[in-house]
């Protein structure tokens, strides 16, 4: 088919898959040199893992100073309690950050011999559908072209 190497398979402003070329703002990849298509979880967003760090970092030495003076023997239940709450400090921060702000999903391949980031989304939806439309892209180009079942099929009519 002529027009077939053209087909739109995934629009959006920035990213475009066609069944030829994978295109990410600036950046296109040819399909057929595309291999070894993976997807993962990014890295934890910087801030939130500073926040945890320095606060862990922070109660442990609280808990150490506590610990070396001889506070811990004199304190009462509740404020034992209350020391327990906060250690959980850390713990809570980083279920928070991961809610707010949650690891991009990553798109991983190899493009002419090197391992490249092809493309990355916050949103779980646009990724799925620019990681299907690209899996079709290189079906097609595995197979060597595009038939559409519907197209080809003569519809079904009842005689009369």
């Amino acid at each position: 088919m002529p027009g077939a190497r053209s087909t739109l398979l995934y629009a959006r402003p920035g990213i475009i898959v066609t069944v030829d070329r994978f295109t990410v703002c600036r950046t296109t990849y040819r399909v057929a040199d595309l291999t070894h298509l993976r997807t993962t979880r990014g890295p934890h967003d910087r801030i939130a893992v500073r926040a945890v760090v320095i606060t862990a970092t922070m109660l442990a030495g609280v808990g150490l100073l506590l610990g070396f003076t001889g506070g811990l023997q004199r304190l009462t239940a509740g404020a034992y309690l209350i020391l327990g709450a906060v250690f959980l400090l850390p713990a809570a921060l980083a279920l928070v950050g991961d809610r707010w702000r949650p690891p991009p999903y990553e798109l991983w391949g190899w493009y002419r011999g090197t391992e490249v980031l092809l493309f990355s989304a916050d949103d779980e939806r646009q990724f799925g559908q620019v990681t299907r439309a690209l899996l079709r892209a290189r079906e097609v180009n595995r197979y060597g072209g595009w038939v559409d079942p519907l197209a080809s099929a003569d519809p079904w009519r009842p005689s009369r």
